[in-house]
């Protein structure tokens, strides 16, 4: 039990409040979204307003058009990442990131395969996760240049140009959300 102005297991959280109650303090965090399944763009432009709409966006980088890595044969993607300040750790960033996927009606049929929308947690703050569902920082952002140049726009300090060289695909800025 927990005394006055304590917090304990279960207390401590998003969206609780009260005397003597804190929540985690706010982590730089970083999702990267991609589609090149039906609008695109629009996909793109709704999960970043959804993602908005807890308020933790601090950016969003220009948008890439980037040729598929993996899977089958398929068309090009639009790539952004969105920055956020945000107390959600790893695990609620997964199920934001999974409800965008769910009302884009992303579809799991094959591996790196074409979608409407994908939505991956890259970094939060300093955490390391390994789980079986998720891990942070995501496993395979520094080989994918799709992800590191949007990245690299939102934090140089991030990614150094050595490695977004190393990095691999092409990608190409077309404008921005």
């Amino acid at each position: 039990m927990t005394g006055p102005g304590e917090t304990g297991p279960g207390v401590t959280g998003p969206g609780v409040t009260g005397p003597g109650v804190t929540g985690p303090e706010p982590v730089r965090a970083f999702i990267g979204l991609g589609s090149n399944l039906g609008d695109r763009r629009g996909e793109l432009t709704r999960a970043v307003a959804e993602l908005g709409r807890v308020g933790d966006v601090v950016a969003v980088s220009p948008v890439y058009e980037t040729e598929p890595v993996g899977g089958p044969d398929q068309g090009p993607y639009l790539n952004v990442v969105v920055e956020l300040s945000t107390a959600d750790g790893a695990r609620q960033l997964l199920e934001r990131c999974q409800a965008l996927e769910a009302a884009a009606h992303r579809v799991r049929t094959v591996r790196f395969g074409p979608r409407t929308l994908d939505a991956d947690v890259l970094l939060v703050g300093t955490a390391h996760v390994v789980e079986p569902d998720l891990v942070v920082p995501h496993p395979r952002m520094w080989e994918r240049r799709f992800v590191l140049a949007p990245l690299a726009d939102l934090a140089p300090d991030l990614v150094s140009a050595e490695q977004l060289v190393a990095s691999g695909g092409a990608v190409r800025r077309v404008g921005t959300l």
